[in-house]
Protein backbone atom coordinates (compact mmCIF):
# COMPACT_ATOMS: atom_id res chain seq x y z
CA UNK A 1 0.00 0.00 0.00
CA UNK A 2 1.70 3.62 -0.98
CA UNK A 3 -0.10 6.97 -1.13
CA UNK A 4 -0.32 8.67 -4.41
CA UNK A 5 -0.07 12.09 -5.47
CA UNK A 6 -3.23 13.17 -6.78
CA UNK A 7 -4.16 12.31 -10.85
CA UNK A 8 -3.52 15.01 -13.10
CA UNK A 9 -6.21 16.11 -15.85
CA UNK A 10 -6.33 13.83 -18.94
CA UNK A 11 -4.60 14.64 -21.84
CA UNK A 12 -7.47 15.62 -24.45
CA UNK A 13 -9.95 16.85 -22.54
CA UNK A 14 -12.49 18.29 -23.08
CA UNK A 15 -12.73 16.77 -26.29
CA UNK A 16 -11.56 18.45 -29.34
CA UNK A 17 -14.04 17.70 -31.55
CA UNK A 18 -16.87 18.96 -29.61
CA UNK A 19 -19.09 21.91 -30.51
CA UNK A 20 -21.09 22.71 -27.40
CA UNK A 21 -21.13 21.79 -23.41
CA UNK A 22 -25.16 19.99 -22.72
CA UNK A 23 -27.06 20.52 -19.20
CA UNK A 24 -28.11 17.30 -17.65
CA UNK A 25 -31.87 18.72 -18.57
CA UNK A 26 -30.83 18.33 -22.18
CA UNK A 27 -28.70 15.32 -22.28
CA UNK A 28 -31.85 13.62 -21.39
CA UNK A 29 -33.97 15.44 -23.82
CA UNK A 30 -31.74 14.40 -26.51
CA UNK A 31 -32.35 10.73 -24.96
CA UNK A 32 -35.91 11.40 -24.97
CA UNK A 33 -36.40 12.28 -28.49
CA UNK A 34 -34.04 9.74 -29.69
CA UNK A 35 -31.50 12.17 -31.02
CA UNK A 36 -29.29 9.53 -28.50
CA UNK A 37 -30.37 6.19 -28.86
CA UNK A 38 -30.90 3.46 -26.20
CA UNK A 39 -28.03 1.89 -25.31
CA UNK A 40 -25.62 4.40 -27.52
CA UNK A 41 -22.02 4.31 -25.83
CA UNK A 42 -21.68 7.84 -24.87
CA UNK A 43 -21.74 9.47 -21.65
CA UNK A 44 -22.15 12.73 -20.62
CA UNK A 45 -19.28 14.05 -18.46
CA UNK A 46 -18.87 17.83 -17.46
CA UNK A 47 -21.05 19.04 -19.87
CA UNK A 48 -19.58 17.01 -22.99
CA UNK A 49 -21.00 14.05 -24.55
CA UNK A 50 -18.18 11.83 -25.17
CA UNK A 51 -17.24 8.16 -26.56
CA UNK A 52 -17.62 5.47 -24.01
CA UNK A 53 -14.31 3.06 -23.86
CA UNK A 54 -15.32 -0.11 -25.41
CA UNK A 55 -14.59 -2.91 -23.25
CA UNK A 56 -12.40 -5.80 -23.80
CA UNK A 57 -12.41 -9.67 -22.27
CA UNK A 58 -10.02 -8.57 -18.98
CA UNK A 59 -12.40 -5.75 -18.36
CA UNK A 60 -15.26 -7.89 -18.15
CA UNK A 61 -14.31 -10.71 -15.87
CA UNK A 62 -12.86 -7.99 -13.50
CA UNK A 63 -15.92 -6.11 -13.65
CA UNK A 64 -17.74 -9.15 -12.75
CA UNK A 65 -15.03 -10.31 -9.69
CA UNK A 66 -15.04 -6.64 -8.20
CA UNK A 67 -19.04 -7.01 -8.18
CA UNK A 68 -18.73 -10.28 -6.95
CA UNK A 69 -16.65 -9.44 -4.15
CA UNK A 70 -18.50 -6.00 -3.36
CA UNK A 71 -21.45 -7.40 -3.15
CA UNK A 72 -20.77 -10.11 -1.17
CA UNK A 73 -19.54 -7.97 1.87
CA UNK A 74 -22.60 -5.30 1.75
CA UNK A 75 -25.67 -5.60 2.91
CA UNK A 76 -29.54 -5.56 1.52
CA UNK A 77 -30.07 -1.78 2.70
CA UNK A 78 -27.59 -1.53 -0.61
CA UNK A 79 -27.67 -2.16 -4.14
CA UNK A 80 -24.92 -3.15 -6.02
CA UNK A 81 -25.59 -1.53 -9.73
CA UNK A 82 -23.04 -2.41 -12.80
CA UNK A 83 -22.41 -0.18 -15.50
CA UNK A 84 -25.61 1.84 -14.67
CA UNK A 85 -26.04 6.12 -14.74
CA UNK A 86 -24.97 8.30 -12.05
CA UNK A 87 -26.58 12.09 -12.15
CA UNK A 88 -24.12 14.95 -11.00
CA UNK A 89 -24.99 18.75 -11.81
CA UNK A 90 -23.02 19.13 -15.05
CA UNK A 91 -22.43 15.27 -15.96
CA UNK A 92 -24.31 11.83 -16.17
CA UNK A 93 -21.58 8.98 -16.13
CA UNK A 94 -22.15 5.39 -16.15
CA UNK A 95 -19.22 3.64 -13.77
CA UNK A 96 -18.38 0.27 -13.65
CA UNK A 97 -19.70 -0.38 -10.13
CA UNK A 98 -21.75 1.67 -8.00
CA UNK A 99 -22.52 0.82 -4.32
CA UNK A 100 -26.22 3.02 -3.95
CA UNK A 101 -28.64 3.35 -1.57
CA UNK A 102 -31.48 0.51 -1.67
CA UNK A 103 -33.87 -0.28 -2.56
CA UNK A 104 -34.24 -0.63 -6.57
CA UNK A 105 -37.11 1.30 -6.91
CA UNK A 106 -35.62 4.16 -5.08
CA UNK A 107 -34.02 4.90 -8.84
CA UNK A 108 -37.70 4.39 -10.87
CA UNK A 109 -37.30 7.69 -11.68
CA UNK A 110 -34.10 9.31 -11.67
CA UNK A 111 -30.81 7.93 -11.69
CA UNK A 112 -28.65 7.82 -7.76
CA UNK A 113 -26.90 11.06 -7.35
CA UNK A 114 -24.04 11.69 -5.15
CA UNK A 115 -26.16 11.36 -1.94
CA UNK A 116 -27.46 8.10 -2.59
CA UNK A 117 -24.01 6.93 -3.38
CA UNK A 118 -21.43 5.19 -1.33
CA UNK A 119 -18.60 4.33 -3.56
CA UNK A 120 -18.07 4.77 -7.31
CA UNK A 121 -15.38 1.74 -9.15
CA UNK A 122 -13.82 2.49 -12.55
CA UNK A 123 -12.32 -0.54 -13.89
CA UNK A 124 -9.17 1.06 -16.19
CA UNK A 125 -7.36 -0.51 -18.73
CA UNK A 126 -7.05 2.45 -22.19
CA UNK A 127 -9.53 4.53 -20.06
CA UNK A 128 -7.21 4.95 -17.28
CA UNK A 129 -6.51 8.89 -17.59
CA UNK A 130 -10.25 9.38 -18.28
CA UNK A 131 -11.12 8.08 -15.15
CA UNK A 132 -8.27 9.30 -13.24
CA UNK A 133 -10.78 13.23 -14.83
CA UNK A 134 -13.37 11.67 -13.18
CA UNK A 135 -12.42 11.87 -9.91
CA UNK A 136 -12.76 15.70 -10.17
CA UNK A 137 -16.18 15.06 -11.37
CA UNK A 138 -17.00 12.63 -8.68
CA UNK A 139 -15.04 14.95 -5.86
CA UNK A 140 -16.87 17.73 -6.84
CA UNK A 141 -19.78 16.15 -6.13
CA UNK A 142 -18.77 14.93 -2.66
CA UNK A 143 -18.87 11.21 -3.44
CA UNK A 144 -17.47 9.40 -0.53
CA UNK A 145 -14.94 6.78 -1.73
CA UNK A 146 -13.86 6.57 -5.38
CA UNK A 147 -11.70 3.31 -6.74
CA UNK A 148 -10.35 3.04 -9.61
CA UNK A 149 -8.47 -0.27 -10.85
CA UNK A 150 -5.45 0.22 -12.78
CA UNK A 151 -4.95 -2.99 -14.89
CA UNK A 152 -1.93 -2.80 -16.38
CA UNK A 153 -0.34 -1.72 -13.41
CA UNK A 154 -2.66 -4.39 -11.49
CA UNK A 155 -3.18 -1.66 -8.45
CA UNK A 156 -6.21 -0.54 -7.07
CA UNK A 157 -6.26 3.46 -6.61
CA UNK A 158 -8.77 4.36 -3.60
CA UNK A 159 -9.35 8.26 -3.77
CA UNK A 160 -11.02 9.83 -0.43
CA UNK A 161 -11.59 12.85 1.15
CA UNK A 162 -13.23 15.23 -1.33
CA UNK A 163 -13.21 18.69 -1.60
CA UNK A 164 -16.53 19.43 -2.48
CA UNK A 165 -17.13 22.19 -4.99
CA UNK A 166 -14.05 24.06 -5.24
CA UNK A 167 -11.63 25.99 -7.65
CA UNK A 168 -9.75 22.46 -8.50
CA UNK A 169 -12.59 19.58 -6.81
CA UNK A 170 -10.12 16.66 -5.80
CA UNK A 171 -9.90 14.09 -3.51
CA UNK A 172 -7.07 15.26 -1.07
CA UNK A 173 -5.90 11.50 -0.61
CA UNK A 174 -5.06 8.47 -3.13
CA UNK A 175 -3.45 5.28 -1.98
CA UNK A 176 -2.68 2.55 -4.04
CA UNK A 177 -3.38 -1.17 -3.42
CA UNK A 178 -0.70 -3.69 -4.75
CA UNK A 179 -1.91 -7.58 -5.87
CA UNK A 180 -0.38 -8.56 -1.81
CA UNK A 181 -2.51 -6.01 -0.04
CA UNK A 182 -6.55 -6.03 1.26
CA UNK A 183 -8.59 -2.91 0.48
CA UNK A 184 -10.80 -1.40 2.95
CA UNK A 185 -14.35 -1.27 2.43
CA UNK A 186 -16.18 1.32 4.58
CA UNK A 187 -20.27 1.71 3.84
CA UNK A 188 -22.20 3.77 5.75
CA UNK A 189 -24.58 2.08 8.64
CA UNK A 190 -22.05 -1.48 7.96
CA UNK A 191 -19.24 -3.04 9.78
CA UNK A 192 -16.14 -2.23 7.90
CA UNK A 193 -14.94 -5.04 5.72
CA UNK A 194 -11.83 -5.90 3.82
CA UNK A 195 -11.31 -7.49 0.38
CA UNK A 196 -8.09 -8.99 -0.82
CA UNK A 197 -6.60 -7.41 -3.91
CA UNK A 198 -6.19 -10.98 -5.60
CA UNK A 199 -9.90 -11.43 -5.38
CA UNK A 200 -10.59 -8.82 -7.70
CA UNK A 201 -7.39 -8.83 -9.85
CA UNK A 202 -6.32 -11.96 -12.49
Amino acid sequence: MTLAPPPTPAAGFPPTNSVRRFTVDEYHELIRVGVLKEGERVELLEGWIVEKMTHNPLHDVVVDRVHEAIRDRVSRDWRVRVQSATTTADSEPEPDIVVARGPAERYANRHPGAADIALLVEIADSSLARDRHKARIYAREGVAVYWIVDLPDSVIEIHTDPTGPDLQPRYRTTTRYGIADTVPLLIPGAPPASIPVKDMLP
